[in-house]
């Protein structure tokens, strides 16, 4: 009913970074997913969707959110989240020395897996694999999304930190494969190839990323 007061605060290097978790407008976001429009439709076709969120909650839910829209017009949520996967244009912004992986303790520790980089990085390598792809691929979702993406890192400070955590999904994977999962490296390793002309190391990282997303998507559909 009433926003979170509450953030992630970290320190880094003397800066005090505050990111407010604003999960109620996350809410609201999820909610228009979770319903989807257009062709494509949303994550549940609309009976299994009535089950799970009744249609006049689902109603009232959209009519508070355009009330606080018409409030907040330039509002925008300091996290993105997606389901099951972490999407490869994600990867762009880091590097594979960014990286930081601590495997669960055994103590009720839980594993951490996540990418941490200073604003102004992440907005160079944006612009940098963008120019990358428009040279040498025709526009497609990938490059669309990496443009959504800049427009969103456009709204803050260019002191900010921007951080990739896998979240929830250190829960569905095994050690191993979160201990090897070095996806930043083979975003980074085929752009690399595409600006190069060497087609075929860019289709060898492409297809490590692919077969790797491919089976954590796949577990959403597992009884």
């Amino acid at each position: 009913v009433h926003e979170s007061g509450d953030a992630f605060v970290a320190e880094v290097d003397g800066v005090v970074c505050v990111c407010p978790w604003r999960t109620r407008l996350r809410g609201w976001l999820a909610l228009e997913e979770l319903e989807g429009s257009g062709a494509q439709g949303g994550m549940f076709p609309a009976n299994v969707l009535d089950v799970l969120l009744p249609g006049v909650v689902r109603g009232q839910a959209r009519a508070d959110h355009e009330r606080w829209r018409r409030r907040n017009p330039d509002a925008r949520p300091w996290i993105r989240t997606t389901v099951w996967q972490v999407p490869v244009r994600w990867f762009v912004l880091f590097r594979d020395e960014e990286r930081e992986y601590a495997a669960a303790d055994g103590e009720g520790g839980e594993p951490v897996l996540r990418y941490r980089t200073p604003m102004v990085e992440a907005r160079r390598r944006l612009a940098r694999g963008l120019r990358t792809l428009r040279e040498n691929v025709a526009e497609g979702p990938l490059t669309e999304g990496l443009v959504e993406v800049g427009r969103w890192l456009e709204e803050f400070h260019p002191r900010s930190l921007v951080e990739l955590d896998y979240g929830g999904l250190v829960h569905a994977l095994s050690a191993e494969q979160l201990a090897a999962d070095r996806s930043a490296a083979d975003v980074a390793e085929g752009l690399a190839a595409l600006g190069n002309g060497d087609g075929e190391g860019a289709g060898a990282a492409y297809a490590r990323l692919a077969e790797r997303w491919r089976a954590v998507r796949d577990r959403q559909f597992t009884n």
